[in-house]
């Protein structure tokens, strides 16, 4: 999952720990003292998330179906196009997003982490969260990540295969949402949010 299911599922917990789901990609290890704890505990909700879809059967099996020597790649691919499908779920193409404008402000409003400092402008100023609704940029999004990695674009590369694919990941999301929501989704007074 990226920025938009992460908020998503985030949306019942205080803005603190809204933003720790937001920049979490962008914390490194395991220590988390010098994050407030409404943020630190927001990183480790997004950190439970990502693993829950990474090792989920769903996942694994859309994985398994992308060309064998870009499937190494494949998880970066598909946590963009999940959110694809969140937009599409939340009709982000055709209805603004009080969602998205909170997470806007969350971000806008405190320094992001050195590994996301200079993409998280882009991210609002270009409004990201309510366009990948459209799939023509959201795969212009999993090629833009590509070309930050080193080597040839190998994530240009699985474009094909996701536009080939994209009913079963249709379907796929659908079920591998439905598990999400019931295991992670935060409910809006923000208890649970430190279940496992």
């Amino acid at each position: 999952m990226n920025f938009l299911a992460h908020a998503w599922l985030a949306r019942g917990g205080s803005d603190d720990f809204l933003y720790g789901n937001l920049i979490a990609d962008g914390v490194k290890g395991n220590d988390l003292t010098a994050w407030p704890a409404e943020v630190a505990s927001g990183i480790r909700h997004h950190r439970r998330v990502d693993a829950f879809v990474d090792t989920h059967p769903v996942a694994l099996a859309a994985r398994r179906r992308a060309p064998q020597e870009y499937r190494r790649y494949a998880g970066i691919a598909l946590d963009l196009i999940w959110d694809h499908f969140v937009a599409r779920e939340l009709a982000l193409d055709r209805l603004p997003s009080r969602l998205v404008q909170r997470s806007y402000r969350v971000l806008s409003h405190r320094p992001a982490p050195a590994r996301l400092e200079r993409m998280i402008p882009a991210l609002v100023a270009q409004d990201w969260l309510h366009r990948y609704a459209d799939f023509g940029f959201t795969c212009d999004a999993v090629r833009g990540i590509g070309q930050r990695l080193s080597g040839p674009n190998r994530l240009a590369a699985l474009v094909p295969w996701l536009e080939e694919d994209y009913l079963a990941l249709e379907h796929d999301f659908r079920q591998l949402w439905a598990a999400v929501v019931v295991a992670l989704e935060v409910p809006p007074d923000g208890e649970g949010v430190n279940r496992p």
